[in-house]
């Protein structure tokens, strides 16, 4: 850092990180496996690719989290969607490409992207 503009700009780049995160009963919910599988994985990258897609569409009521492991490591990345008043929804095999989908059928109309689904690769 350099100057008090630098360290405003870091500042407001991470309130709107924790605003993204913060919990409400009408937000999405996207949570995202980081334990060891899921990071050797690539959840890493994923869990990007979803906070930088939700924060180009401006949409503030998705909740980007994440989590231990979710149990199904050998169909890692795995990612969770919850909206309200719907079931949950798990995605397998992640990766960053898929992300732009999710977030545009799932997210934002509602339509569960099923080729991506634990149940597709089942």
């Amino acid at each position: 850092m350099k100057s008090l503009a630098e360290l405003q700009e870091i500042r407001n780049r991470t309130i709107g990180n924790l605003t993204m995160r913060k919990e409400e009963d009408d937000a999405v919910r996207v949570v995202v496996g980081m334990a060891t599988c899921g990071i050797a994985a690539g959840a890493r990258p994923v869990m990007s690719a979803f906070v930088e897609e939700i924060a180009k569409r401006n949409l503030a009521n998705v909740t980007v989290a994440q989590t231990g492991c979710i149990g199904v490591c050998r169909l890692e990345p795995i990612v969770e969607v919850t909206l309200p008043g719907q079931d949950k929804v798990t995605y397998v095999k992640m990766s960053p490409e898929k992300v732009a989908r999710v977030v545009a059928e799932h997210i934002v109309n509602k339509q569960v992207v099923t080729e991506y689904t634990i149940g597709a690769a089942e």
